[in-house]
């Protein structure tokens, strides 16, 4: 049975096999263009082209026409393509600043960018004129229509003038926009936009993000209160300067949690936990944390270690159950996935499985009879090793 390294193996060779034949398809429709081949097809442009001859979506027609313009204007972007740096959800990013006087400054600089990172580096090149922050409030009164009118939903809300319909356009806010959910209205006429979900944050300058939420009556109603319970200490203050407030408020009970605080009571454990320890001290998991950055350490195949911050536990390096001991050595960061994993290393699938919510989908019998590995542990669970 093939195993998951040679796998990864044919997986990365059909990769690479990927990005050439991408990068020998922009060469030809490169070539195609520039003689305007699709006139005699009788298309008026390249992306008609795309569109019903090949059969692309619009976004892949737009995406593979702006790419081939680059090429045609600076070739050396196919050899990032065919390597991977550069892909095409970030080439329509690139376009808007690359020019023949500043490429080989620039171009280095979005090489291996994710879309949302281009973006980034876009506004942070090109900032947009920033507009004067206010809160504004939409009713959203069919599933289907975007034509509400700006609507105040509360005093605090109602503080700046009057604003226009949207008419399925951006409202000019730089910070926070909110929409109100209420009952569904009479279906909107066919030729009505479509209601988009609005929660990605648009990127204006190196530090502005323009945010679109829809939220709650219940939302608002609590901004309100938190307005007024911040009246005395923060008067007038906006809703980022609210929402920012209560996100402090989380990461310091987080970081309290961790044995992250400003005044430790002490740098080091006085004495080391006693064997079999249920509970690190707070300098423990205070050292713990700091040493690991927060971070998951599990090992990668490829090398390197995990490093996510999402659900991060403490762990023993050796099982509790087996013997490992409460101490900075002996203990690490794990990602809550991770931690189930070498706790399924130690002591099994089918053990395991009588803790978790979710079982684990079995390849075979062999699966669930490995023997505990005494080097890996799960910290956080009351689970005792199999019986001999």
């Amino acid at each position: 049975m093939t195993n998951a390294h040679d796998l990864t193996k044919r997986l990365a060779e059909l990769l690479r096999n990927e990005r050439s034949a991408l990068a020998e398809f922009l060469i030809a429709l490169a070539s195609f263009h520039r003689d305007e081949r699709w006139r005699e097809l009788g298309y008026t442009s390249l992306f008609y082209f795309l569109r019903r001859e090949l059969g692309l979506s619009a976004t892949a027609a737009q995406q593979r026409k702006t790419a081939v313009e680059l090429v045609l204007d600076f070739p050396d972007l196919i050899e990032p393509l065919r390597g991977g740096l550069l892909c095409l959800s970030t080439v329509c990013d690139v376009r808007k600043v690359l020019t023949p006087e500043n490429w080989k400054e620039i171009l280095p600089r979005f090489l291996g960018l994710s879309h949302r990172e281009a973006e980034a580096l876009v506004a942070e090149l090109q900032p947009v004129a920033v507009v004067p922050r206010r809160e504004v409030v939409t009713i959203i009164r069919a599933p289907a229509c975007l034509t509400p009118a700006v609507a105040p939903a509360s005093s605090a809300a109602a503080a700046g003038p009057a604003q226009p319909e949207l008419h399925g356009e951006v409202v000019p806010t730089s910070v926070f926009v909110t929409e109100i959910k209420t009952e569904p209205a009479p279906a909107c006429p066919p030729t009505a936009a479509p209601l988009r979900p609005r929660d990605a944050a648009v990127p204006l300058t190196a530090d502005l993000r323009r945010v679109h939420y829809t939220v709650s009556k219940r939302f608002l109603d609590k901004l309100d209160r938190a307005r007024d319970a911040l009246s005395h200490s923060n008067p007038g203050s906006s809703v980022e300067e609210i929402l920012e407030k209560g996100l402090d408020l989380i990461l310091q009970r987080q970081a309290k949690r961790r044995g992250l605080v400003e005044k430790p009571r002490s740098k080091l454990p006085a004495a080391p936990p006693p064997l079999g320890s249920r509970c690190a001290s707070a300098a423990v998991r205070r050292a713990v944390f700091e040493r690991d950055g927060g971070r998951c350490q599990w090992p990668m195949a490829s090398g390197g270690v995990c490093g996510s911050t999402y659900q991060v536990e403490l762990d023993h390096v050796r099982a509790r159950a087996l013997g490992g001991r409460a101490t900075v050595d002996e203990m690490r960061c794990l990602c809550k996935c991770h931690n189930d994993e070498a706790a399924r290393q130690a002591f099994g699938d089918e053990w395991m499985d009588r803790f978790t919510r979710r079982r684990r989908r079995r390849r075979g019998s062999a699966a669930s009879a490995r023997e505990p590995v005494a080097r890996y542990g799960c910290a956080c669970r009351d689970a005792s090793p199999p019986p001999a």
